[in-house]
């Protein structure tokens, strides 16, 4: 098939599961971008690192003098699924790539350890071996970009992935509200890594934005960046509880100062959870960081992506802010459980041309 061939194509280099497919449409110059927010005008030139993002001192002047133009945000992202598309082979390529950049998810009340073997064998071999055969992709070894549960399936989740290199994340810090005790928070995340997470999703607490204490805000995140030791960090900033897009984007910068991985969008247990326009303000945030410091930072969407046409939709969000290298598990994830099933019946409609019934891609 010739999805594969796509996948092969960017940058005259074989395919692995973590190269990016190019889009069928060329994306718009870095100086056509309409301004959405305003921020320091002096700036060195910044030298590129390759490793984890730090930290740097909280900067106050730099985090009050965020403004974002709520207006400008909502229209651009409104044009995010109209400006670009991708048909065909293209899509299908896109799709397989989209499945790398999954956190496979389980995180229900009634998690059982059979649940979490059965999505771990489900994140090893995301697609049938019938469609990887038919879309030419059997050798990519294509699997997810990690398995993410609570705190007391960790050791589950590690053993039934043992010999894969895919990595168990962990919600800790008092997930999802993040109001259980510091000290607790602090404890949950040793134990967490202990236990063999290699990623933590931590939970900010909203109230230190929602009051704009930074300095508060800051000394937590810096504190479970330090007991996560080893381990990636994703801040979890709730978005949808946050109240503006102001304090969204200051939020999203006190955590990069603080020294996290990655800035995630929801916890998934909020009213509104991922949405364009606040991925499109942490996108703008992660790259003034990086040109500022030269640190590269992750973007993780989670909450209510649930459909192959949405989770397109945030790749090319990425792809024209933040350019090629933010469409790899490295630099981006998307929380998601029953995205992939339908990410596989996209794939199977490419292949035969018909719409499969769910029970053929079963999720645990």
């Amino acid at each position: 098939m010739t999805a594969k061939r796509n996948l092969e194509s960017i940058g005259g280099a074989p395919a692995t599961a973590g190269a990016a497919p190019a889009p069928a449409r060329e994306s718009r110059g870095a100086d056509a971008r309409p301004t959405l927010m305003t921020g320091p005008a002096n700036r060195a030139q910044p030298i590129e690192h390759g490793g984890r993002n730090p930290g740097t001192p909280l900067d106050l002047d730099a985090v009050r003098s965020i403004h974002v133009n709520r207006s400008a945000v909502e229209r651009r992202a409104a044009t995010i699924p109209t400006r670009r598309t991708v048909k065909k082979e293209w899509q299908a390529a896109w799709l397989l790539r989209a499945i790398t950049l999954i956190d496979l998810t389980t995180l229900a009340g009634d998690d059982t350890p059979g649940n979490v073997r059965r999505l771990c064998a489900k994140a090893r071999r995301p697609l049938r071996d019938d469609l990887e055969r038919s879309l030419g992709a059997a050798e990519l070894s294509i699997q997810v970009g990690a398995v993410c549960v609570y705190h007391a399936l960790v050791p589950t989740a590690v053993e039934a992935l043992a010999g894969s290199t895919i990595p168990v994340a962990a919600v800790s810090a008092g997930f999802p509200a993040g109001l259980s005790p510091f000290e607790q928070r602090i404890d949950e995340i040793h134990a967490s890594v202990a236990a063999g997470a290699r990623e933590i999703d931590i939970v900010i607490t909203r109230s230190h934005v929602l009051t704009g204490n930074w300095h508060a805000l800051y000394d937590e995140v810096k504190a479970f960046r330090t007991a996560c030791g080893e381990a990636h960090m994703k801040a979890i900033l709730a978005t949808g509880e946050l109240g503006t897009l102001n304090n969204v984007a200051r939020a999203s910068v006190v955590a990069m100062q603080a020294g996290a991985d990655f800035i995630k969008t929801s916890t998934g247990k909020e009213g509104v959870n991922a949405t364009l326009a606040f991925a499109l303000v942490m996108a703008r945030m992660i790259r003034e960081y990086k040109d500022l410091t030269g640190f590269a930072v992750g973007f993780k969407p989670a909450g209510g992506i649930r459909g192959a046409k949405n989770v397109l939709e945030y790749m090319y969000l990425m792809k024209d802010e933040l350019g090629d290298r933010w469409l790899r598990p490295e630099l981006f994830r998307i929380g998601a459980s029953s995205l992939l099933t339908d990410i596989e019946r996209q794939l199977e409609h490419f292949v035969t041309g018909r719409y499969a019934a769910a029970h053929r891609m079963p999720m645990p």
